[in-house]
C-alpha cells in the first residue's frame, strides 16, 4: 500500500471520532433533558455533571480531530 494512501485512510478513521463525539453530546443533553422533565427539582443538582460530561466528550472529539490533522499534514 502506498504510504500516502495509508495516511489518508488513517486520517479518515481518526476523523470518525469527531462524529462519535457529536453523537455523545446529543445523547448527553437528551438524557439530561429527559431526566429534568421527569424530576425538575433534581435538575439543578445534575447540571454540573452535565457540563463535566460535555467538556470531556468535546475534548475527546477535538483530540480525534487533532490526530486526523496531524496524520494529514505531517
Amino acid at each position: 500500500m502506498d504510504p500516502a494512501a495509508a495516511k489518508l485512510i488513517g486520517a479518515g478513521l481518526a476523523a470518525i471520532g469527531t462524529g462519535v463525539a457529536a453523537i455523545g453530546v446529543g445523547t448527553l443533553f437528551g438524557q439530561f433533558l429527559s431526566g429534568a422533565l421527569r424530576n425538575p427539582s433534581a435538575a439543578q443538582g445534575q447540571f454540573a455533571n452535565l457540563i463535566f460530561g460535555f467538556a470531556v466528550t468535546e475534548a475527546l472529539g477535538i483530540f480525534a480531530l487533532l490526530i486526523a490533522f496531524l496524520l494529514l499534514f505531517t
